[in-house]
């Protein structure tokens, strides 16, 4: 019931730039954490950045500088805004969400099903 929707993925040369969304809907109570991950072909998903409920962010080392994650929470939504896109920033980008549904009393994870970043040289 609970379901997370990507949008903004596609491709774009390096330097340039994206954003991602990502909308929660459905039978949701509150939502903590919100975050991005990314998956590229023959490596391991990786934590991209994250942003709680009080907007405090975090991002891996290799997006510092280049990334910012925000969140709309009346909205339940959570964005990347991708700036400086190089080639190894090309993945899949999937959204999680840490959220508790409706009538419900404890923390689960929720994915979205992805969107394809693609960034040429």
């Amino acid at each position: 019931q609970v379901q997370l929707v990507e949008s903004g993925g596609g491709l774009v040369q390096a330097g340039g730039s994206l954003r991602l969304s990502c909308a929660a809907s459905g039978s949701i109570f509150a939502i903590n954490a919100m975050g991005w991950y990314r998956q590229a072909p023959g490596k391991q998903r990786e934590l991209v950045a994250t942003i709680t409920s009080g907007r405090i962010s975090t991002y891996a080392d290799s997006v510092k500088g280049r990334f910012t994650i925000s969140r709309d929470n009346a909205n339940n939504t959570v964005y990347l805004q991708m700036s400086s896109l190089k080639p190894e920033d090309t993945a899949v980008y999937v959204c999680k969400a840490r959220l508790v549904v409706l009538y419900g009393n404890t923390w689960s994870d929720y994915w979205g099903q992805g969107t394809q970043v693609t960034v040429s040289s």
